[in-house]
Formats: C-alpha cells, structure tokens, sequence
C-alpha cells in the first residue's frame, strides 16, 4: 500500500485564508478537503437584536470587495419582511451601484488573481513588470467601478449611503453625467480584456456541473429573479432552503451548500452566462460572438473569458441607466404602518453567485434570526469536486506541479474566504 499527501497550507492568490489537503491511496484519490480553517465570524449571531435598519452596514462588513452584495441582499429580504415595495427608479440606482461592483470585483480577479496561472507568474507583482499594459488595464476597470460605489454609495469600500426602503441620497443628473465618459472607456477596456483572455491558452477540461442563477424576465440578473438550475430547477427565491441545505464538514469553519437529495452545484459567472446568455445587451452580444464564446462554457478554467465578458456587460449596463437617470421622488420609502414582525428572504447576484439572506423581525424590528449563505460556501463541494478531477488526471506529476495544478483548479472559482490575500506554504507528506 501506498499513500500519498500533498498539503497547500496557504493557497495563494484567493481572497482570504484557506488551505487544501489531497490525500492519495494506492493510486487512487482517497479525498480532497478544501479547508476554510479562518476562526467563525458569527455575523448571523451578532445580528439578533440589531435593529433592522442596520443590518445593510453590518452585513457590507462580511466582504471588503463585494459590500453591495450583501446590502443589496439584506435590504431586499428585510424589505420583504417589511412588505415594502421600492419603486423602480431606486431600483435602477441600485443596479446601478451593482454594476460598479461587478466591474471592480471581476477585474481585481481577472488581472491580479487569475491571469498570473496563465501566463507563467507567481503573482501579480511580477505580471506587471513584464506586462504592465495589461495589469494597467485592470486597474483602470477597477476604478471606473469604484467611482460608481463613490458617487451612489458613499465610498468605495463599504459604502455607507445603502439604506432600507432606498438610499440615504440620491444623486442629481448633473452628479451622474461625468461618469459616462468614464464608463465608455471603461467598456473598451473591457473588450481589450475579452480579446485578452479570448487568446490565452486553457487546458482542455469539460465538467458536469448544475449550474445555479437568477433569471429574471428581462435582463441580465443582479437583484431580480427567480432561482434555475440547467436541471429544471425554478422556484421563487423564497423557497431557497427548501431546495438547498448546509452541511458541516469537521475540516472547514464554513458551511457547505448541496442540493437537497442530491449533489453539489455552481453559482457565479460561468453559471449566470449558461442561464442567461439571452439576456445579455446588444454591444456584449457582439463581444460574445467576437471571442468566440461558446452559448454554456463547462470549461472551468475559461471562467476567466466569462468574467470579461460580463465586465463589459456590467459597463454597458451602467451607461444605459445613466443615461435614462431622473433623479426619483425621495430618495427612501418608509414600510407600511401595522408592522407586527415577520420573516424575509431574497437572493441576489454577488460577483461570485447568489447570495442568500434570511431575517425574521420582531414586532419591535429587531431581528430574532438571520441567515446567511454566501456564494463560496455554495461552490465549496464543487471545487472539491473539481480538484479531485484534476488530481486524478495528474497523479504521477511531482508534488509541487500538482499542488499548483490543484491551486488554479480553485482559483477558476474565484473563491472568496474573507477578502485577503495569501502565499503559498506547501507540506508534502508521502506516507
């Protein structure tokens, strides 16, 4: 009998602390743990009582890059619970503000974090040395995007303008109308990065994945829709857990999300294009079939392409509510009066994938329960999954080859642990 570990105690270039084990037995992969070892955060647990107007700027404290996400996902369920209907020129704001955070985020995973496996680099520091037109390139989509969180949030991380029921301030056209020829720009950089990521060379990979977004009647879904699955799924988002469920694994502080009765599935970019490709706007139509993007890309590894095209994506959008903007009546709508408490819960699109948020409120507005499932908890088994793949397909490679091999297969994925960055210490146990 032989056995075989490789351990990565620190994966490199995610966002957060996370290590994995792959353990190897007699030729065969035994298994593979994906481990989120980062202490508890109990944000759930420190919601209680909290009255429900903070929940917005407590919950945008979970993730220095996607903030919105999870304003956006606390406002709409507590919104529910409230029955408080938000007209749709707020609405439109914050897509709006949504856009700027798919810009930022996608293109700090794009240039800094996943480019480098592609071309040969460590890390993005030493890319840009050889290649500082491209990282120059994404820092300058990260800035357009983070002027969008500026002017309608407040600031670029964390913003402080989102409340319940709208904004705290809205903007006045003539605030809005410098950002036009930012996003312009901002678009062609975006095309400049499909053709980019179009040319780089991707292993040849095909995976069986159930892919899970939103799908809204029109458009390309950021706050609105229903849940569907490339299996048949379709369910209103109230009916989130009866469809999904967490499970604790004893080597990871992170719930896992499977599909109840079955298996894992994926969210983010690679599945909202499978489900929505239809819906994307005319000028990233045109980009698709330019790169040649196929209609479902199970290729984990072309996520990179899928991401630029929703970039692009994301800047159109912003230019087309910028420029139908009037500014709304009020800036916030108050709940109905005769609140006796209740329970809300909504999804909405974070960079990474549906994002799903539960409150129950007390006739007082406190919150007695939250919940809150992220989209990294619900890739966690489908990136084990893919690892698993790619060990089986590379046993024989020397530790350090796997061990990177196993690294890129995760950062397909995007995952994001808790929004920082880390180097790589790798321990080899062979048994």
């Amino acid at each position: 009998m032989t056995e075989r570990t490789v351990r990565v105690e620190y994966l490199a270039r995610v966002e957060g602390e996370g290590a994995l084990t792959v353990r190897v037995r007699d030729g065969s992969v035994e298994n593979v743990e994906l481990r989120i070892w980062e202490p508890p955060r109990f944000f759930e647990a420190f919601l209680r009582g909290r009255a429900y107007g903070e929940a917005p700027d407590i919950t945008a404290r979970i993730c220095g890059i996607c903030p919105v996400a999870y304003q956006m996902s606390a406002c709409h369920a507590i919104e529910r619970a409230l029955g408080l209907e938000v007209p749709r020129a707020l609405r439109d704001l914050r897509r709006l503000l949504y856009c700027g955070e798919w810009i930022e985020s996608h293109a700090l995973h794009i240039y800094l974090l996943h480019a480098p496996d592609f071309l040969g680099y460590p890390d993005a520091i030493r890319l840009a040395k050889d290649h500082p037109e491209a990282v120059a390139t994404g820092l300058a989509l990260k800035k357009a995007g983070n002027a969008l969180l500026t002017l309608l949030g407040g600031r670029e991380i964390h913003p402080v303008n989102v409340r319940v029921g709208g904004f705290y301030r809205v903007p006045t056209r003539e605030e809005l109308s410098p950002l036009e020829p930012v996003l312009e720009d901002a678009f062609l950089a975006a095309e400049r990065t499909a053709r980019f990521a179009a040319g780089l060379a991707f292993p040849k990979v095909e995976e069986d994945y159930e892919f899970v977004a939103l799908r809204a009647p029109d458009g390309y879904p950021m706050n609105e829709g229903e849940i569907v699955s490339s299996r048949g799924l379709r369910i209103p988002q109230e009916r989130f857990e009866e469809e999904f469920e967490e499970v604790q694994v004893p080597y990871s502080h992170a719930l896992q999300s499977r599909r109840r009765g079955g298996g894992p599935y994926l969210v983010g970019a690679l599945a909202r294009y499978a489900l929505n490709r239809d819906r994307l706007p005319p000028r990233t139509q045109h980009l698709v079939a330019e790169v040649g993007l196929e209609p479902e890309v199970r290729n984990p590894h072309r996520s990179i392409l899928v991401r630029s095209v929703e970039v692009a994506f994301a800047c159109e959008e912003a230019l087309r509510l910028l420029r139908s903007y009037g500014p709304p009546d009020r800036a916030w709508v108050e709940p109905p009066d005769g609140f006796a408490g209740g329970v809300g819960r909504a999804v909405t699109e974070a960079p990474r994938g549906i994002l799903y948020h539960r409150y129950d409120l007390g006739a007082d507005g406190r919150i007695r329960e939250a919940k809150i499932v992220p989209p990294t908890s619900q890739n966690q088994s489908q990136i084990e999954a893919d690892v698993r793949h790619v060990v089986v397909g590379a046993i024989d490679r020397p530790d350090p080859e796997l061990a990177d091999a196993c690294e890129r297969a995760i950062r397909n994925h995007d995952p994001c642990i808790s929004c920082a960055t880390h180097f790589l210490k790798l321990e080899v146990d062979r048994g």
